[in-house]
């Protein structure tokens, strides 16, 4: 899988952005929000965070900003009924912290809002996440920094993948960082794995 690609912004609109990479150009559906991040961050270069989706008929890059924002897409995309087009909808009408807290407070209202998702599959999706969102982790991210925001997901992503559960990791995190606001990633995964 292709982590996440690094280049020249050739072409860029709401809907996708072209990367040249060394003379490729690769395509790559955004949100919104990602489309905004690399507005402001000027337009001549991005870096984003990719998922790859094939088909038989296609293969489709879709892009994020950060790191959160392609988590919460995978989230979104693990619900039935709900594929990467709707997910990249969902992502565009709304932040991710928006997108964790609707889900954690059962609001159905915030996603029927969004175009092509009803009343069954906004309920599905909140039943489906409810156990994978806590409110508790995102109100630790929204009072710290952008910088330790990554640390904390980098973190996260490195316990789960070797083998921890995402809610048991999110809790040892969520304690260290409130504590230890500026721990390191490195830090960050040698005093978790003392406390799993």
């Amino acid at each position: 899988m292709i982590d996440y690609i690094k280049g020249s912004v050739a072409e860029l609109n709401p809907a996708y952005v072209v990367i040249d990479n060394h003379g490729l150009g690769f395509m790559l559906n955004i949100s919104l929000s990602t489309y905004d991040a690399i507005v402001a961050a000027g337009q001549d270069e991005a870096m984003l965070y990719t998922y790859e989706v094939i088909r038989e008929d296609a293969h489709l890059l879709y892009g994020f900003a950060t790191k959160r924002e392609r988590e919460a897409f995978l989230q979104l995309i693990s619900v039935s009924g709900v594929g990467p087009n709707i997910a990249r909808m969902i992502l565009s009408s709304m932040s991710v912290d928006e997108f964790s807290q609707a889900v954690a407070g059962n609001n159905v209202a915030t996603f029927k809002a969004v175009k092509g998702v009803g009343a069954k599959t906004a309920q599905r999706i909140i039943v489906d996440l409810k156990d994978k969102i806590k409110p508790a982790d995102f109100t630790l991210l929204n009072q710290t920094s952008t910088a330790t925001s990554e640390v904390f997901d980098e973190a996260l992503a490195a316990l789960v993948m070797l083998g921890f559960t995402q809610q048991a990791s999110q809790k040892v995190l969520k304690s260290l960082f409130s504590s230890h606001p500026t721990l390191t990633v490195e830090q960050a995964i040698k005093m978790s794995l003392k406390m799993m």
